[in-house]
Formats: C-alpha cells, structure tokens, sequence
C-alpha cells in the first residue's frame, strides 16, 4: 500500500503459480492479521485468480486498451467535478457505447475519484508490485533462503530511507506535497478573496469564482475535499486570514505520520546456523512446483528502450562531416558546399 507517497508494506507470499489456491491462501492470512477495515478496497490487475479468491474470503469487499480511450479513461478516474466527468464520458460514448455500458456495470465509485465514497489521495495505480518486481530481477534466481533475505534487505532499506525522510523533514507537509503547497500558494497570487462570513469566502479567478469554507475544508473546485490537502483557492483565504495551509492538510501527508508508519524497524535475521528449527517443519519434504509456466516472453527481459528514453530528452542526431546536429548525410547543407 502507498502511505505520504510512500510504499508501506504489510505482508508478502512465494507463490508457485498465479492461481486461486495461492492467491486465497494469501487473503486468508491477510484478513487474520489485519482484519477487515471500513471502506476496503482491493486493487488488483483483475486476475481472475484474484477476483475469485477476493470474493471468497472477503465477502462484500469491492474489486473490476482502446487507444482513443485510454487517456480520456485516466482523465475521467482522475476528475475532480461531477461535470467533467460527465464531459469526458460523453467522449466515451461518441467512441464506444459497449465501454461506457461496461465503466457504468462497474459502477463509477469503484475507479473514479469523484465518485469515490473514499478519498484515494493521488495514487490511481496498481504498479506497485511492478516496482517491487523490477528491483527483485536479479534475486529471483536465487534458492528460496536467498531469494527471501533479498526481500527482507530490500524492504528493510526502503523502511529505512522512508523514516529519515520523516526524521530529516524541515517542513510539517514532506516531499512531493510540500512542492504542491508552494504551487498552489504561487497560483494564489493572482486571486482575489471577498469574505462572506468567518468561514465563507468566494475566491475570484480568471472570471471564475471559487466558494471556499475553511469550516468543512470544501471548495467548489473540489480539491480540498478530495485530496485534503490546500488547493490554490483554499491556499489565497488562508493567507489572507494569515493562517498556515499547512493545518487545512491531511495528517496523511505530514512527516509525523510517515514516522508512526515506520516506527518499527525491519530487523536482520540471526545467522541460519542459530536458528531453533521445530521437528515438524524439518520433516517437511517440499516437492517441485506441479505448474509449468507457459511458453511467453521471458520475464527478465526487458524491451529496449528508445533513444528518447535512454536519455531523458529527445535524441538528435550528429553527422559527424560538419559537426552539426539534427540532419544526415543526404540533407547536410555544409557537405554540398564542400563538394
């Protein structure tokens, strides 16, 4: 799970397969440990091991690319106003009736942020384990000791790194949503605040006006609410009133939560040959895993990247003959010249 945009974990399984049998194990020991919490969702990539296993040990917990729609999709999940949306899904409908009929099946507060009946904060993604996976190519050649103490390590490093950035903090708000509070003060600027109470305000902007109540932490835009954290309209009446935005935030994104998250530190194992190993788990013989993996494209390979990529910027090219950029032999003004 993410916490103050960082990954926080709570448990981890070696399956020999992607299949209902693993996958329920799993969620059984999940659900003794942590329990079913209020407004629980599981995200997944709809594995159909994972759906079945899901709705199995957690009864009633919701779970469910055209390229025209793929962008318009993320810009619908990630809207903050009803009328977006709805903007957006009148697109939807223009392209492909039978993916609008589908996002409705799956009901709107499953994957869309306005509709959610919690806040999501920022993170709309699953690719969490896609990170845990890339860090842990090279260890998923070691035995099964190997392979799990690279885990521990792994984890234990980013435990690690993720409480000094707690610790070492000079702002309350940490990272990525302290940038977003300057951001937002720098857009706040340029708004003018016309007090209605002690708590109401309208906040005008580009010929826009804005409501804001510090009482309930909305504005009309909706950011404050659904983020928790200021929003530029929010950030122009608190500095007006010479508050600290810094209070109207969630304490999911202050360094004080990242250190709670990460008070227990991930200890290392004592050397194997101390372990007290218990007569019934020595007796166990662990057989080959019956499951073949089916023939695809190796997992360890990764595509090659483009130029662009590689770099970070767009590549452009160097004819060497006259030492200028962004041409070739054939279009080389200089070499006609030359001959």
């Amino acid at each position: 799970m993410t916490y103050a945009g960082h990954i926080f974990f709570s448990a981890y399984e070696i399956l020999n397969s992607e299949n209902y049998a693993a996958w329920s194990w799993f969620f059984k020991q999940l659900k003794e440990a942590q329990g079913i919490k209020s407004n629980m969702y599981v995200m997944s990539d709809r594995n159909m091991s994972t759906i079945k296993a899901v709705s199995t040990v957690y009864r009633g917990v919701v779970q469910k690319s055209h390229a025209k729609l793929f962008e318009v999709f993320y810009a619908m999940a990630k809207a903050y106003t009803i009328s977006e949306f709805n903007s957006l899904m009148n697109k939807v409908e223009k392209i492909a009736i039978r993916v609008k009929d589908y996002l409705q099946s799956a009901r709107y507060n499953k994957w869309s942020r306005v509709y959610a009946t919690v806040n999501r904060g920022f993170t709309l993604t699953s690719n969490i384990a896609e990170t845990i996976n890339r860090h842990l190519k090279e260890a998923r050649e070691f035995p099964i000791y190997d392979f799990l103490e690279e885990v521990r390590k792994m984890f234990g490093r980013w435990h690690y790194n993720n409480r000094q950035v707690g610790t070492f903090t000079s702002t309350p708000v940490c990272g990525k949503y302290h940038e977003l509070l300057k951001f937002n003060e720098a857009k706040s600027t340029r708004m003018r605040v016309v007090p209605a109470t002690d708590y109401v305000y309208s906040v005008l902007h580009e010929d826009q006006r804005f409501i804001v109540c510090l009482d309930k932490k909305t504005c009309f835009c909706h950011r404050f609410e659904i983020d928790e954290i200021s929003c530029a309209h929010a950030y122009a009446v608190l500095k007006s009133k010479h508050f600290e935005p810094d209070d109207y935030c969630s304490d999911f994104y202050k360094s004080v939560s990242v250190l709670g998250r990460h008070e227990v530190s991930i200890l290392p194992l004592p050397d194997r040959s101390t372990w007290k190993i218990p007569d019934y788990i020595l007796s166990e013989v662990v057989l080959p895993s019956k499951y073949k993996r089916p023939p695809e494209r190796s997992k360890k390979r990764e595509r090659e990247k483009s130029a662009e990529e590689f770099y970070g910027t767009k590549f452009t090219y160097l004819f060497s003959a006259c030492g200028l950029k962004g041409h070739n032999r054939r279009s080389c003004r200089e070499k006609r010249r030359v001959e």
